[in-house]
């Protein structure tokens, strides 16, 4: 892994393939990492540069001054590509956050962006995992966030994926890493608090975010796991219908992971619409 300077702040990222190449961007979600996507570089990578990064904040990468939002990450994000010397329209991916932050950045810089694919995203709907709700209770949260360890971390990670043969040690030591890091209960903390609260995700930037993106028929797909635990499946039809135009498939029997779970489908299903856009 590698680490560019980012306004002073040190961001982690993992590229490969060819830097010539048509560009590919992976967003992680909430209190999560570049590990997220690790399965899809070399299912893309032959035909485009692929960029997977921890977002401000989360995974390694050091925080903006700035309180985590929507509109500073996707700012983060934007200013990271231009360290790396990426400034072509790219394909944008995001997982959960990395959803409505890819939809974010899509609204604020809609010439920088050549497709968009949106799993398991946040963004449509009120409902979200207990666990998130809790931490808007005072106190309780920075608790909760402070004591991910051996015992509560495999309880976390047992959420994300419908096989629980992917709560591997890797993944547990890398969640109780990434716990451990200072930014990491403030950040997540400011997110979830700009996100909603204990009666779910607010609906006010939702419908603020997606009213930005009516006018943008960017090429699009949705793609969702029917056995999400943290955002769940029935989400998909609000997103469809943010998205008219959008392609969309449902993973059966997949959880809020499908780019891990179903890694060879995932890849399968958004190739050919990045192959019929001429970058």
């Amino acid at each position: 892994m590698n680490y560019v300077t980012v306004r002073g702040n040190r961001i982690r990222f993992h590229e490969t393939g060819d830097p010539a190449a048509p560009p590919v961007l992976l967003l992680h979600g909430i209190g999560r990492s570049l590990e997220d996507w690790s399965l899809q570089h070399s299912r893309f990578d032959d035909e485009y540069r692929v960029i997977s990064l921890d977002m401000p904040g989360f995974g390694l990468s050091q925080r903006m001054p700035a309180p985590t939002t929507l509109p500073v990450l996707a700012d983060g994000v934007w200013a990271t590509l231009d360290a790396l010397g990426e400034t072509r329209p790219v394909h944008l991916m995001g997982n959960s956050l990395g959803g409505a932050v890819s939809m974010t950045m899509l609204a604020s810089a809609p010439e920088r962006v050549s497709t968009l694919t949106l799993v398991n995203s946040a963004g449509f709907g009120k409902e979200v995992t207990w666990a998130l709700r809790v931490l808007a209770l005072p106190g309780l949260g920075r608790t909760m966030l402070r004591n991910i360890n051996k015992m509560s971390a495999p309880r976390v990670e047992r959420t994300l994926f419908r096989d629980r043969a992917l709560v591997t040690p890797e993944r547990v030591a890398m969640a109780i890493k990434i716990a451990k890091q200072p930014d990491f209960a403030p950040v997540y903390l400011e997110i979830a608090k700009a996100l909603g609260g204990f009666r779910g995700v607010a609906p006010a930037w939702r419908t603020s975010l997606l009213e930005s993106l009516t006018a943008l028929e960017k090429p699009t797909m949705i793609l969702w796991g029917d056995r999400d635990m943290i955002l769940p499946c029935h989400h998909m039809a609000a997103a469809r219908t943010a998205f008219p135009h959008a392609r969309s498939h449902m993973f059966p029997n997949t959880g809020h992971m499908p780019q891990i779970e179903r890694p060879d489908e995932f890849a399968g299903m958004v190739r050919p619409m990045l192959a019929e856009v001429a970058v």
